[in-house]
């Protein structure tokens, strides 16, 4: 449960354009979709990835580091890492049953039998998203499990794309086609209250101190 009055005393500190900023933004924000990115062997794809998931509203990128457990690129990523949460999990098995459990069906960017073209992509599910390697694919593990298979149209000479050009391609089109529909694709006043205080804690230097000065005036408040 959120503390309102912390939550309060944090956005007092905040100017008026940062407070309506991040309402604007959270209006914009679902988990309707979800992104899934499997053991990339270069990391800067990975912050490419979740720059493009902050940048079209998708909060939640979901990192698999079975094999490469390498650090977010900050630079790259420009600052998207303190807008968008990262789960990251030790094994696809873990990664797939925990998304599976919240309700997505598991959908591998991969051109497959069976397959579904983007622009006909049934949106109203919600959906997890899975990108492979840079070098392998998707594994063996995620293409089983699947639950449907998405593919970029192309109609040239090249057979694939990098990956975080894939993922940029497939977000956009699939969350201007969601924003477009009666779908409830918004995140819930709960989930709004937790990314206000988040957020607000992400934008003030010296949070721990001003954190702990505040606990300690008001000693019932709770995180």
């Amino acid at each position: 449960m959120i503390d309102i009055d912390y939550l309060n005393f944090l956005e007092n500190i905040l100017t008026d354009n940062r407070k309506e900023k991040f309402l604007k933004v959270l209006e914009t924000r679902t988990k309707h979709f979800t992104i899934a990115v499997e053991d990339i062997f270069q990391m800067h794809n990975t912050s490419a990835v979740m720059r493009s998931c902050e940048v079209f509203g998708i909060q939640e990128l979901n990192v698999i580091e079975q094999r490469y457990g390498k650090s977010i690129d900050k630079e790259i990523a420009m600052g998207a890492q303190k807008w968008v949460d990262i789960n990251t999990f030790d094994s696809i098995t873990n990664c797939v049953d925990t998304l599976k459990d919240k309700g997505y069906q598991i959908i591998a960017t991969t051109p497959h039998e069976g397959d579904c073209l983007m622009d006909d992509f049934d949106i109203s599910k919600p959906s997890a998203l899975f990108f492979g390697t840079e070098r392998d694919g998707l594994s063996e593990e995620i293409l089983k499990r699947a639950d449907g298979f998405l593919k970029i149209p192309m109609v040239g000479f090249t057979e694939s794309l990098n990956i975080s050009v894939s993922a940029a391609i497939i977000i956009q089109n699939l969350t201007s086609r969601l924003r477009k529909t009666n779908i409830d694709w918004h995140l819930s006043d709960d989930e709004i209250l937790e990314k206000r205080l988040a957020w607000a804690k992400n934008s003030i230097k010296d949070i721990k101190r001003i954190e702990t000065r505040y606990f300690i005036d008001n000693p019932k408040s709770v995180l």
